[in-house]
């Protein structure tokens, strides 16, 4: 009985504490550098306001995540800084941005109910 008990112990802690893996990492930092882009568009651009508030809150719902998984904030934020250098100054991407929404939502739990969440508190 101990033994099962110490099992499924384990496969609960490691299933709580999924890692992102490498690729992941760098999708997901690939995506905050479009989304940081989106939200500091360059002046000209035509976007929806609705737009820049999805941005910004998934980068928050990624870090979060991220932080809740394991990852020290310190990795985390470096991958992000090279991310939005790569990024920053873009055009808007509605097809780049729409798969990260994909992407992101697949990848966090309840991930579109997250970003709705903080979308929803930014004012």
């Amino acid at each position: 009985m101990r033994k099962l008990f110490i099992t499924l112990s384990f496969l609960i802690f490691t299933s709580a504490n999924a890692e992102m893996s490498d690729n992941d990492k760098s999708k997901a930092w690939d995506c905050v550098g479009i989304y940081m882009a989106n939200y500091f568009l360059p002046s000209g651009e035509k976007f929806e306001y609705g737009m820049k508030e999805k941005s910004i809150s998934t980068v928050k719902v990624l870090k979060t995540y991220a932080l809740e998984i394991g990852i020290p904030e310190k990795d985390w934020d470096a991958g992000v800084n090279k991310a939005v250098d790569k990024h920053y100054g873009s055009k808007y991407d509605k097809a780049k941005t729409d798969k990260c929404h994909t992407f992101v939502e697949a990848l966090v739990p309840n991930g579109a109910e997250r970003i709705k969440k903080v979308v929803q508190t930014l004012y």
